[in-house]
């Protein structure tokens, strides 16, 4: 399927041949795209091969079945030994250091939160000391004491020598 006004499709641009209608790269490799995109392609795996490949691949999957050739020409264009499968191993090491940062992070948050606790428990328990020494002061009654032996406070009276500035 020649793409536009008889224009040929990426893929037969590159192969320098004639974009018939039903070629089976046309449309998957525009002739707005550069052929060097199939380039690589062609490169790894070899036109013909792609082709073949793609006559097996259900239709509504092609598109899909397109960009992980290209993804994987890509790949071995840059790295010939191991492809895309270096990529997905240094992507699953990153994976593998960020769950262990995510697990550091969790205790420390865990440690955090339960210092917190500690320290929210402590202040609880010294302002209900100082809320029962406070208490002691008073009598029954509601009267204050002079904290020593359990007497209550007598009003003080002022004396002249008090008063004077």
């Amino acid at each position: 399927m020649a793409t536009g006004a008889g224009s040929p499709c990426g893929a037969c641009k590159f192969l320098r041949r004639k974009c018939t209608s039903d070629c089976i790269f046309a449309p998957y490799f525009g002739s707005d795209q550069s052929p060097a995109q199939f380039a690589a392609i062609h490169k790894v795996f070899g036109a013909s091969n792609v082709s073949k490949l793609l006559a097996q691949v259900p239709v509504h999957d092609r598109c899909e079945a397109v960009a992980t050739i290209a993804y994987e020409a890509q790949a071995r264009i840059k790295d010939p030994v191991h492809g895309c499968v270096g990529h997905i191993f240094a992507l699953q090491q990153q994976v593998a250091v960020l769950q262990a940062q995510v697990m550091q992070v969790k205790a420390q948050l865990a440690y955090r939160a339960a210092l917190s606790r500690v320290l929210e428990d402590q202040q609880c328990q010294e302002n209900s000391s100082v809320f029962l020494q406070s208490d002691s002061e008073y009598g029954a009654d509601g009267v204050q004491t002079d904290g020593l032996q359990g007497g209550r406070l007598r009003p003080r009276v002022l004396q002249e020598e008090d008063t004077s500035p």
